[in-house]
């Protein structure tokens, strides 16, 4: 294309074009073979020489095949970036003249052209057919140009549907901004009609897994466990059959942890809650070996190829982002993984992701803070990765949710005063504090003494490094942080948070978040058949839920600090 069309909203044209779906192969009907010739240059990127054609093809025909040529000729100059063209061929051809492909190309074209104009309602009227009967070539870009048409008539549930049913055959940073568009649509209802229309979805409706992501986000309960279709379907045929309460380990595990290199610090805890819940388990239990994957990305794949030569049926781990991305982007898995940590896609079929990533505590804050009716924050990070990547989560999603961040300021270890930073932003009712313990007590009286005192204050999980005495943590009563389960309620399996950390030095202190971790990695492994099926599972992280895509989600517990303590907060989701 010569230029940007203006027809439908721009993150639906650049999804039609990175799908794919902008240049389509148009030759189902049964055009003529001049005519399918000229439709073909569309999908070789060439819609202006495709419009002359058809065009001139059009001037030696007569009636309906006619009109044809001329819609087909308009549907090119549209895409060619010629908008005015294509409005002159439109107004040429009648409707009724229209039959098949040709007829669905002038529908389309009409819509997009009153979405240019910012007429959804006209748009939605040309787009009466439903996609179902819509050739294939053209059913993603009809959808999504239907979801425009809704969304621009005030039907955020209705263009939510649309988007979910073109999302699978998007791929790439199509199907992620798709993705981040429903979730959008989705934040703006408020609880009641979140729940009341997820749960008056139909079975197999697309939509209902986004919805069922969305309620888990905002610690609401699923109205059923999350519609699974058969390509990612969990293989656990070889385990013999589930316990009475779903109990249904492997047979024969592997754990592929950096047990060296620069990660190995961060693997001995993980190591230790999982061997903690598995000796805990007083049935049947699989044979476990430990695969050290060095923390690089070659020792990982080398780890998962080990461990499938040694005939395991299930594979726990690899840690690191980087070896999560190399193995999940092997041709194939021939055993399932469950990952433990968040790759830069989805997990592929048949095996699922877990993670405590920083993206996590920021979504799981704004949501939060719109369920309390916050709309205006400000924002304060650490700047290092975890802060960083906390902040823009939350950005992104407490904007999809309708509130507004006023402003975000970035601190470094050594916090200075940021006291005039914080009156520009003016007035806020939220402040989020992606920060740690010590930056977080330096940070606490200057935003009293700014006037935001007043303002909830959300921290991320990092509140709690550093934190412990309670004569210094006094500065941080009141701020409210996601907290694991296990230190604010008992779980099965594990003896309290306090006892633990005096029995195990990797149990304590921050290191005792990833041995929670890593014990839910286990029950994980062996509830798998439970969680893909009936719903949520209790774990010593939160409560735990597994996503039509592979993902476990999380909905945490909620503390805050009082007399310099952390104390949970009931009922907070």
């Amino acid at each position: 294309m010569n230029k940007p069309v203006a027809r439908i909203s721009a993150l639906s044209l650049s999804l039609m074009l990175l799908a794919g779906c902008a240049t389509t192969s148009l030759t189902s009907a049964p055009e003529s073979p001049a005519q399918s010739q000229a439709l073909a240059l569309i999908d070789q990127g060439k819609p202006r020489d495709a419009a002359v054609q058809l065009e001139a093809l059009a001037n030696t025909l007569k009636g309906s095949a006619r009109a044809a040529a001329l819609a087909d000729a308009a549907f090119a100059w549209h895409d060619a970036g010629d908008n005015a063209r294509a409005r002159s061929l439109l107004a040429q051809v009648t409707a009724r003249q229209l039959n098949g492909a040709s007829l669905q190309r002038y529908h389309l074209t009409s819509a997009e052209l009153a979405l240019a104009d910012k007429q959804p309602a006209q748009a939605l009227a040309s787009l009466k057919e439903s996609s179902d009967t819509v050739v294939p070539q053209l059913r993603t870009r009809w959808q999504l140009a239907r979801a425009d048409a809704l969304q621009g008539t005030g039907d955020s549930i209705g263009a939510a549907q649309e988007r979910a049913r073109a999302h699978a055959a998007l791929t790439g940073k199509a199907r992620t901004d798709n993705q981040q568009a429903i979730a959008g649509l989705l934040g703006t209802l408020d609880d009641a009609t979140l729940r009341s229309r997820a749960a008056a979805l139909p079975a197999n409706e697309p939509l209902y897994n986004f919805a069922g992501r969305a309620l888990i986000a905002r610690g609401l309960p699923l109205p059923r466990p999350f519609d699974r279709e058969q390509a990612v379907q969990f293989d656990t045929s070889k385990r013999p059959p589930a316990m009475s309460d779903g109990y249904r380990p492997p047979l024969k595990m592997a754990v592929l942890l950096p047990l060296s290199g620069r990660l190995a610090t961060a693997a001995q805890p993980v190591r230790d809650g999982l061997l903690s819940g598995y000796y805990a388990e007083t049935r049947r239990r699989p044979d476990i070996q430990f695969i050290d994957t060095a923390g690089t990305a070659a020792g990982a794949v080398a780890a998962y190829d080990k461990a499938v030569g040694a005939g395991v049926d299930f594979v726990v781990g690899p840690l690191g982002r980087d070896e999560v991305d190399a193995v999940f982007g092997r041709a194939q898995l021939p055993v399932p993984v469950l990952a433990l940590n968040r790759g830069k896609s989805s997990p592929p079929a048949g095996s699922a992701g877990f993670s405590l990533a920083p993206e996590d505590d920021g979504i799981i804050a704004a949501e939060f803070l719109r369920g309390r009716e916050r709309s205006k924050v400000l924002v304060v990070h650490s700047n290092d990765d975890n802060g960083r990547r906390a902040a823009a989560a939350f950005r992104e999603r407490f904007a999809q949710r309708g509130g507004q961040v006023v402003a975000t300021i970035g601190v470094g270890e050594a916090v200075g005063d940021i006291s005039a930073q914080i009156r520009a932003a003016g007035s806020v009712d939220g402040v989020l504090l992606a920060v740690k313990a010590p930056q977080a007590r330096t940070l606490a009286p200057q935003l009293a003494l700014a006037g935001a005192g007043g303002a909830t204050r959300v921290g991320t999980s990092q509140l709690t490094v550093g934190a412990g005495k309670a004569e210094e943590d006094m500065a941080l009563d009141g701020i409210v942080y996601p907290n694991e389960a296990w230190n604010v309620r008992g779980v099965a399996g594990l003896p309290s948070a306090s006892t633990a950390g005096q029995i195990l030095p990797n149990a304590r202190g921050a290191a005792g978040r990833l041995f929670a971790f890593g014990f839910d990695a286990w029950k994980i492994s062996a509830y798998l058949d439970k969680m893909a099926n009936e719903g949520g599972l209790a774990g010593a992280t939160g409560t735990l839920f597994l996503d039509s895509n592979g993902n476990v989600l999380r909905v945490p517990a909620w503390s805050t600090f009082s007399g310099g303590r952390p104390m949970p907060i009931a009922n907070a989701n």
